[in-house]
C-alpha cells in the first residue's frame, strides 16, 4: 500500500539541518550543539520527523545514535537540498556583485599549508571581491561533500579511488617526499650528501595521516634512517621552529614548507636515491560546472605551482597547466 506523506508540503528546512546533523555528529548532544540547538528541542524535531516520514530514522544505542536505512537516504536528500540552498545563495551574491562569489575549496592537510597560501594571496590581490570557503580533511571525507555540492573542488595528492568514482582528476605537480634542513645547515657543505652524512643528524618528523606516514616510513626504509630516536609532532608551527633553530633534518612531503622553501630559510637536502612519485592537483565535480570563482580560484592555483615550479621546488605537469578545468577527464593517477 502506497502511503502518502505529502513531504513537499510537511518537510521544513530545519528538519533537514537536524538529521544532517544526527547523522554526522552521530549523537544527539552533539548535533544539538552543532546547529544551536538545546537537546530537548532537537529530539522533539526527531520525533515531529519520523512521525511525517512514518520510519524510524536512528536506532539509539547506549552510547550515541546509528543512522537506519531510512536515515541515510533522508541524510543524503538533505546534504543535497542544504547544498543547493547555499549555492543559491552564492549566486545571489554573484548578480549582485559580478566581480565577487564565493568556491568552496576542500584541502588535503599538505596541500592545505603548502600551495593554498600562495595561492590565496594571489586571489586576492586579483579578485579581492571572491570569498573562499575552505574545509580540510582527508579525500574519502570530502569526496562526498563534493558530490553533494557542498564544495566545488578537492586540491591535494591525488590517491587512486578503490573503485572508479567517475570524478575527474587533473595532476598539476609533485608533491615528493623530501629531506628538508634549514639553509645555513652543516650538511649543505657538502653537495651530494651520503648516507652516512644523513645519518649524523637527528630527525623531527610530522605525525600526519596514515597515507602519508607510510610514504615517510617508505623513504626512511630505502635511506636506512632510524627513526626511533626521532622527535615527531603534528604542529607545523613547532616543526618549522626547530627546523629554522637547531640541526635537525625534517622528512615530509616538501610542499609543507612552501612558503620557506620560495624565501630560501629551508632548502632541500639532494637524495641519494629517487624519490617516489607523489602526484597531487584537483578533484573536480563530474556533473556541474565549476562557479566562476572557482575558474579565478584554478587560474591562480595554476599560477602559484608555475611558480613554485619554475623555483626548482616541485615538478609541475605542464599539459594540466594548459587544459581548462572541466577539459581533462582521465582515470586518476597511480599512487606512489
Amino acid at each position: 500500500m502506497t502511503v502518502r506523506r505529502y513531504l513537499d508540503q510537511r518537510l521544513k528546512l530545519h528538519h533537514l539541518r537536524a538529521v544532517e546533523a544526527i547523522v554526522a555528529q552521530r549523537s544527539i548532544l552533539k548535533a544539538a550543539a552543532v546547529i544551536g540547538l538545546s537537546q530537548p528541542a532537537l529530539t522533539k524535531t526527531l520525533r515531529e520527523l519520523e512521525d511525517i516520514l512514518q520510519q524510524r530514522l536512528f536506532d539509539r544505542l547506549p552510547r550515541g545514535m546509528r543512522p537506519t536505512e531510512a536515515g541515510l537516504l533522508l541524510a543524503q536528500t538533505a546534504r543535497r537540498i542544504l547544498a543547493e540552498l547555499r549555492r543559491l545563495d552564492e549566486e545571489l551574491d554573484r548578480l549582485a556583485d559580478p566581480e565577487g562569489g564565493t568556491v568552496a575549496v576542500g584541502t588535503l592537510p599538505v596541500a592545505a599549508t603548502g600551495v593554498l597560501p600562495g595561492t590565496l594571496t594571489r586571489l586576492k590581490a586579483a579578485h579581492p571581491g571572491i570569498s573562499v570557503r575552505l574545509e580540510q580533511g582527508r579525500t574519502e571525507e570530502l569526496l562526498p561533500k563534493l558530490a553533494a555540492g557542498e564544495i566545488d573542488m578537492i586540491v591535494g595528492r591525488l590517491y587512486e579511488p578503490a573503485v572508479p568514482d567517475g570524478f575527474p582528476r587533473e595532476p598539476l605537480w609533485e608533491e615528493p617526499i623530501s629531506i628538508l634542513a634549514r639553509a645555513e645547515h652543516p650538511i649543505f657543505a657538502v653537495r651530494k650528501p651520503a648516507l652516512e652524512q644523513l645519518r649524523r643528524y637527528d630527525l623531527i618528523l610530522p605525525t600526519v595521516s596514515q597515507r602519508v606516514g607510510q610514504e615517510i616510513e617508505t623513504l626512511l626504509d630505502m635511506l636506512a634512517l632510524e627513526p626511533t630516536t626521532s622527535l615527531r609532532s603534528s604542529s607545523y608551527g613547532f616543526i618549522r621552529e626547530m627546523l629554522h633553530a637547531t640541526d635537525l633534518i625534517s622528512v615530509m612531503p616538501r610542499l609543507m614548507m612552501a612558503g620557506d622553501l620560495l624565501r630560501g630559510t629551508l632548502k632541500v637536502v639532494p637524495l641519494p636515491v629517487p624519490a617516489p612519485p607523489r602526484p597531487a592537483g584537483i578533484i573536480l565535480p563530474r556533473d556541474r560546472e565549476l562557479p566562476p570563482a572557482g575558474h579565478a580560484f584554478i587560474a591562480c592555483l595554476r599560477a602559484h605551482v608555475a611558480e613554485i615550479g619554475q623555483r626548482g621546488l616541485a615538478a609541475t605537469t605542464t599539459e594540466a597547466r594548459a587544459a581548462p578545468p572541466r577539459a581533462r577527464r582521465q582515470p586518476a593517477p597511480q599512487p606512489a
